[in-house]
C-alpha cells in the first residue's frame, strides 16, 4: 500500500507541475493546506488525523487538478479503502444521554423559579394595563 500511496502522490505532483501550479496557488484555491498537499503528493498518509480528511482532501485536489478521481479509486483501491479507526475514548461528542430526568441530579428547582417569575411579570403587566385603562 505504501508503494501505491507514493504512486498517486507521484500522479497529484506530475500534473500540478504539468499544470504549472504552486501549492499556495491551490491552497488559495481549495482551502486545503499546503502541508496537507505536499503530503498527499509525497504519500504520507499519516499526517492526517483521520482518514476522512485524507480522501476527502485528495477528491478535492484531485477535482482541482482535473484528475479522474474515480478512476484512480479504482486503479489503487487499497489507497482509497476507508480503514475503520478505533478511538481511544468510549464517551464523546454525539453520545446520546439522558437529560431532565430528576433521579440523574438535574436541578428543577431554578426552572421553577424562572416560571414563577415569568408569572408574576406577566400578572403585574396585566394588572398595571387594567389600572391604567388599557384593559377594559
Amino acid at each position: 500500500m505504501i508503494t501505491d500511496a507514493k504512486k498517486v502522490g507521484e500522479l497529484f505532483r506530475a500534473r500540478r507541475e504539468e499544470r504549472k501550479i504552486s501549492l499556495k496557488e491551490i491552497e488559495s484555491s481549495t482551502s486545503i493546506r499546503a502541508n496537507y498537499l505536499s503530503a498527499i503528493e509525497e504519500g504520507a498518509f499519516e499526517k492526517f488525523h483521520a482518514t476522512v480528511y485524507l480522501y476527502g482532501f485528495m477528491r478535492q485536489y484531485g477535482t482541482f487538478l482535473g484528475l479522474d478521481v474515480e478512476k484512480m479509486a479504482r486503479d489503487f483501491p487499497e489507497v482509497f479503502k476507508m480503514p475503520k479507526e478505533k478511538h481511544d475514548f468510549a464517551y464523546g461528542i454525539g453520545t446520546l444521554e439522558m437529560r431532565g430526568n430528576s433521579s440523574h441530579g438535574i436541578k428543577w428547582v431554578p426552572n421553577l423559579l424562572w416560571a414563577a417569575g415569568v408569572a408574576i411579570v406577566l400578572f403585574l403587566a396585566w394588572w398595571l394595563a387594567k389600572k391604567i385603562g388599557l384593559l377594559v
